[in-house]
């Protein structure tokens, strides 16, 4: 099982870093950190790239440590596989139903953004690493999907403080190399279309991760056997239908009812005046 879960965390590490890419934080840094913006600057990209990459991993790393000490707690309470297993499963499935947002029930998240006034104070080095550092850690700034949440849980159940400070590292790793995608984007059409495509491309990023999370409820599922998955997938398909209906019941009270032909062609003119002909007579507004 701890296979298992490791192989699970280090999928997850790699397919939420590359979703959170699209968050608004993360289209920041492709906005801010090009050719054409360092060049402005006086600055060159390549190395203002590298610090940013250096402070991404670092921040992974510090995510991954935070984590570690959750799989040595782990490791200390010796679960059985079966209960690792259930656990990670159950969170595969609320992550999934999370980022779909059918049950209309989303994890906790938060919007914070880096402060790009740094741009202006700071030499390249600082604001690399620290833009780095803070998106690295995944927690810090703008969460957009629930596999982040997922990826942690995953390298806790591990046991192994290693393998998740590892993970930890993966994650920042890869958010810190979308920075280079744009690097071809020398002039201002270029990195015009370039933010074209790379929106065009969101809605595959977001099923990618979906996936992702799908994946691992269904390897988990296999691994802790029927009657496990069963007990632990039964109370999240219930809470998400549940949450669902009453979502709908709820929207549907807060849509305003538009009146009909019939009462439109009833209705005074503003300002004429003049009565309204309803069915039963003539009535008097005002």
């Amino acid at each position: 099982m701890t296979t298992v879960l490791a192989l699970l965390a280090f999928v997850l590490a790699v397919g939420a870093a590359a979703r959170s890419t699209w968050s608004p934080c993360g289209l920041s840094m492709l906005s801010t950190i090009t050719p054409l913006a360092e060049r402005g600057r006086g600055h060159r990209y390549g190395v203002t790239c590298g610090w940013f990459v250096l402070g991404a991993t670092a921040g992974g790393l510090f995510l991954g440590a935070v984590t570690s000490f959750l799989a040595a707690a782990d490791r200390l309470a010796g679960p059985s596989p079966v209960v690792a297993g259930s656990v990670g499963l159950a969170a595969s499935l609320v992550a999934f139903t999370s980022d779909t947002g059918q049950a209309g029930i989303r994890v906790p998240v938060h919007f914070r953004q880096v402060n790009e006034r740094w741009l202006d104070a700071y030499r390249p080095w600082v604001y690399g690493v620290g833009f780095g550092f803070q998106i690295g850690c995944g927690l810090a700034t703008y969460i957009t999907t629930a596999a982040v949440y997922l990826m942690v849980v995953l390298a806790a159940l591990t046991g192994d403080p290693m393998v998740a400070l590892a993970v930890g590292g993966v994650f920042g790793l890869v958010r810190g190399l979308a920075v280079l995608a744009t690097w071809r984007a020398t002039t201002a059409p270029a990195l015009l279309a370039f933010h074209r495509r790379f929106a065009a491309r969101e809605p595959a990023a977001r099923r990618a991760v979906l996936g992702c999370s799908a994946v691992a409820a269904g390897v988990l599922a296999v691994a802790v056997g029927p009657g496990p998955a069963v007990t632990v997938g039964a109370p999240v398909l219930v809470a998400a239908v549940l949450g669902r209906t009453v979502c709908a019941v709820v929207r549907r009270r807060r849509t305003p009812v538009m009146p009909g032909p019939a009462a439109v062609a009833t209705m005074p003119r503003p300002g004429s005046g003049r009565p309204a002909d309803g069915p039963g007579g003539s009535v008097r507004v005002g």
